[in-house]
């Protein structure tokens, strides 16, 4: 009876998401087509009214999970959050659950999350073009094989990146970084004899590009914890009503200067930004131990329940 409860519950659910990413995709995508118009004040207008409809989409899905498979989401931290600020977000990555904690907690508490994709996503039906009309960044990198073979290739990937930021400097913006690069999995954190207990090494790259494309412009940088009691959920556990329970950190701090700088040719910089991101992922290391309950965390963040 439970599994069939459950069967009903994530089919309603996935047709509702469906839906109602259908219904959001059409004014989406046409008003991502009048930014091409070389129009500025016309293209930053249509920029305000993509992420009011993202964020009513976003709203509707969180409506969706209320009524289909409800979920408490308690979140902890010292976070001050507003919607006029730049903010670079990064989170540990365990399931494609993790985006839709994030859109949840944040939605219309700061700037639409803009993540990171591979260009490879562009080709996603209905999505790709949605990410594509909300100026998600997509990333093109040259594997170390690629570079060797055609050296003019070096650089390319940090000019890509700083092309698509280029248009987050005119307006608030939340730019997403999985900094791990994929899901945690314990084959992967055996594979890579990470130091830390709960999460992958961080990879700084990306991070680094990005600031760098921002320039002064992205100064707050806000670190995400997420912790899911019993196990780590897939999609269709969460949809199904499956989960129960989710506890999530956030923190809000000023990003020091000494994370700018030019991570391709400077070393030193390269070196001293991995070892600050290493600190980063030690401090949340420990935050995911006392969410787990290995050590007791004081609740400084009241329950959220969107």
């Amino acid at each position: 009876m439970r599994a069939l409860l459950s069967l009903i519950r994530g089919s309603l659910a996935f047709l509702g998401y469906t839906l109602n990413t259908l219904f959001w995709f059409v004014p989406i995508l046409l008003l991502g087509l009048v930014k091409l118009l070389p129009i500025p004040a016309l293209r930053k207008l249509m920029s305000h009214l993509v992420d009011g409809c993202a964020s009513n989409w976003i709203s509707v899905n969180g409506f969706i999970q209320n009524v289909l498979h409800p979920v408490r989401i308690e979140v902890l931290g010292d976070a001050e959050l507003t919607r006029d600020e730049w903010y670079m977000v990064i989170a540990n990555h365990q399931s494609w659950v993790d985006i839709l904690v994030l859109q949840r907690i944040f939605n219309r508490k700061i700037p639409f999350l803009k993540f990171f994709l591979k260009q490879q996503l562009l080709y996603v039906p209905v999505l790709g073009l949605a990410w594509w009309a909300l100026d998600f960044p997509f990333m093109r990198r040259y594997s170390t094989a690629e570079l060797k073979k055609n050296p003019k290739l070096k650089g390319k990937d940090i000019e890509i990146t700083r092309r698509a930021c280029a248009k987050f400097k005119d307006k608030p913006v939340s730019v997403m970084n999985f900094v791990e690069g994929t899901r945690f999995q314990a084959a992967k954190h055996k594979k890579q004899n990470s130091p830390f207990q709960h999460l992958l090494r961080p990879k700084a790259g990306g991070m680094a590009f990005a600031l760098s494309a921002m320039g002064e412009q992205i100064h707050k940088l806000v670190d995400v914890a997420i912790y899911y009691p019993g196990k780590v959920p897939s999609f269709w556990d969460f949809i199904s009503g499956q989960v129960d329970e989710i506890r999530v950190h956030v923190t809000v701090a000023d990003i020091a200067s000494e994370m700018r700088g030019d991570y391709i040719n400077d070393r030193e910089f390269k070196q001293d930004f991995q070892e600050q991101l290493n600190q980063i992922w030690a401090r949340k290391d420990g935050i995911l131990k006392q969410l787990s309950g290995e050590k007791e965390i004081k609740t400084e963040v009241s329950e959220q329940h969107a």
